[in-house]
């Protein structure tokens, strides 16, 4: 349990001081995202537990992209930096966030690393949030996508059994399946149907880090989210446009 949210636990954080907080949050949260928008980054969320190959997965993307792509990361981690430190091996500026007791990154820590250059000249920032299925998910950080990973080897009832996570996803990515020959018991269609029952619009890649399966296809989800993104920063400097001729008429 963290000593800043209290993980829900209403003895020791009362509602009223967690929903302040939050609050908080949410506003920081906008301003980073009105940041992202202006600097036409593509900001994404990528939670999962321990293990769950978050790391891998974006040393895929880096290998996957080349340099059509300027990459940057945030990792999140109790203690050590060893994540951002395989990242930078894989041509990923990364900057590791150390919280401590903290089980979760929130949009103040973001926006304290962005301050420090964390997605100076990137065009697409992978925030990597501390390894968790709780806390991560009710902290808005100011990104346009959320993505979870889960994988193979954590069983088909995760969804069922931690669904504020998933119900907040844009995607799920189910990770190292390259081990499921080894793994005959599990069962996709019960995935599927638990992420059906939790997750207002369902979407599930499988991918493996090892083997580069469904990579190119993630990657392909990035760029539709970027076009998403593109559109939105379009529209609001079409709106700007607009205030600031009719405040000159």
């Amino acid at each position: 349990m963290c000593d800043t949210c209290g993980c829900g636990d209403t003895k020791l954080v009362p509602v009223e001081v967690q929903e302040r907080l939050l609050t908080a949050n949410d506003r920081t949260a906008a301003h980073n995202r009105a940041h992202f928008t202006l600097h036409g980054v593509l900001a994404v969320n990528l939670m999962g537990s321990p293990g769950a190959g978050k790391t891998a997965l974006l040393e895929a993307t880096a290998r996957e992209v080349g340099a059509a792509r300027r990459l940057a990361a945030i990792t999140g981690d109790l203690e050590t930096d060893r994540d951002a430190l395989r990242l930078r091996a894989a041509g990923i500026p990364a900057e590791s966030i150390t919280t401590g007791s903290a089980c979760h990154l929130d949009a103040d820590m973001i926006h304290h690393a962005l301050h420090h250059g964390a997605a100076d000249g990137a065009d697409t920032l992978f925030i990597e949030n501390v390894g968790n299925l709780v806390c991560p998910a009710i902290y808005d950080l100011g990104q346009a996508a959320i993505v979870v990973a889960l994988s193979v080897t954590e069983g088909e009832d995760k969804p069922l059994k931690y669904p504020v996570m998933f119900r907040t996803a844009d995607l799920v990515l189910l990770t190292k399946v390259d081990l499921l020959p080894a793994l005959p018991d599990f069962d996709r269609g019960a995935l599927q149907e638990a992420l059906a029952r939790v997750m207002p619009a369902p979407r599930l890649l499988e991918v493996s880090a090892r083997s580069g399966t469904g990579i190119a296809e993630w990657v392909a989800f990035l760029e539709a989210r970027r076009g998403d993104a593109a559109e939105r920063a379009a529209s609001r400097a079409t709106r700007e446009t607009d205030q600031s001729v009719m405040r000159g008429a």
